[in-house]
Formats: C-alpha cells, sequence, structure tokens
C-alpha cells in the first residue's frame, strides 16, 4: 500500500466510522490535534505507539499502521497553485502580504527565517456577532542565514 492510499483508507474509515480529527487525535495521545491529523493525512509522522493507538481507532493493519511512523513526501498531491478554495486563501494570503511579511520579520529579527520544522500552530473557533471567524496562531523559530 502506498502512502495516498492509505490516506484515502484513513479518510473513507473515519467518515465510515463518523470520527472527527479532534477525537482521533484524542485518542492517539496528548500531542497536538494539527500534528496528529497532519500524520493522518499523510505530511507527518506518528511514533510506533502513537501509530499503533491510531491503527486500532481507524481498523488499519499493523504494516499500515507502521506506514505511518515513516518519513512522508511532504506536500504530495498538492496543486500549485491550490485548487481548493479554503487552501487557496492561504495562497491568497501569501501572495498579497508575503513581501509584508518578510520585510517586518526581517526587520525584527534580522536576515533569516521562520522554521516550519521548529514550529507550533493552533487553529481556534473565534465567535463573532457577524459570523464565527477563524483564528489560526503560528510560532516558529527563527532560524538566521548564516555567513561562511
Amino acid at each position: 500500500m502506498t502512502r495516498l492510499e492509505l490516506t484515502e483508507k484513513i479518510v473513507s474509515t473515519k467518515i465510515s466510522k463518523g470520527l472527527t480529527w479532534k477525537g482521533l487525535a484524542a485518542g492517539i495521545g496528548p500531542g497536538s490535534e494539527i500534528v496528529y491529523t497532519a500524520a493522518l493525512l499523510g505530511q507527518m509522522v506518528l511514533t510506533p505507539g502513537e501509530a499503533a493507538k491510531a491503527g486500532a481507532l481507524l481498523d488499519l493493519t499493523e504494516d499500515e499502521a507502521k506506514l505511518l511512523t515513516f518519513p512522508p513526501m511532504r506536500g504530495a498531491g498538492v496543486t500549485m497553485p491550490p485548487t481548493d478554495p479554503l487552501i487557496y486563501r492561504f495562497y491568497e494570503l501569501l501572495q498579497n502580504y508575503g513581501t509584508t511579511w518578510k520585510a517586518l520579520i526581517e526587520e525584527e529579527f534580522g536576515d533569516g527565517i521562520m522554521s516550519a520544522i521548529d514550529f507550533s500552530m493552533t487553529i481556534e473557533r473565534e465567535p463573532d456577532p457577524k459570523g464565527d471567524r477563524v483564528k489560526i496562531g503560528m510560532s516558529g523559530k527563527f532560524l538566521p542565514f548564516k555567513r561562511y
């Protein structure tokens, strides 16, 4: 089974069992529901213990669960520019604000990047009388470019 086929099986089983990503994450362990969801969607890895718990929740074979512990081909299956409307909005944010974020980060920290590896993220619902809002927080370690 390929990692893409496993992801399709996970999503299909989640739907047929009426599970939620939040519920699956709670059953896998105490870590981030974002990381667990990303792992189940083929973008991150689980520890062997987490993979075994995910396997039990999703009726995976031992080999399928073990596949969740191997580094994935991150970004596989993502079309650029994205065609999904929700994902495209993030692409649009980068188009409109990417240079601004870069300028402000470099002014504050210097020449470097924000890590997407030493990184954390939160996603929250923010009630609003005009319609609930999506609140996303991202925190990545600053990594200065080094001269050599």
